[in-house]
């Protein structure tokens, strides 16, 4: 499957390692702790890529949240349709039709 760009993860993974080096000097656990370091972080890119593009997608129980924030905003409670734009800003624009 592709990443976020449409390339194969090993792409996305080749690009983000290019130019990473390991200090000469460094030892096992220096170097081990550098790979998981690295490993982590090209984990959270991948995980808030797949979750950005699953934001775009749906409200994901936001919308309840959002309900509850008009709730004590506004004193008043709404029921947030789910075709409502998932744009907080463009949702808070249409708040009077809720």
């Amino acid at each position: 499957m592709g990443g976020a760009t449409g390339h194969p993860p090993e792409a996305a993974v080749a690009r983000a390692l290019d130019g990473l080096s390991i200090p000469d000097d460094a030892d096992d656990a220096e170097a081990a702790a550098i790979a998981a370091a690295v490993g982590a972080h090209l984990r959270d890119r991948e995980v808030a890529a797949a979750e950005a593009a699953d934001d775009d997608a749906s409200w994901h129980g936001r919308r309840w949240a959002f309900a509850g924030r008009v709730d004590r905003l506004q004193g008043r409670p709404v029921r947030v349709p789910t075709g409502t734009p998932t744009d907080p800003w463009t949702a808070a624009g249409r708040i009077d039709r809720f």
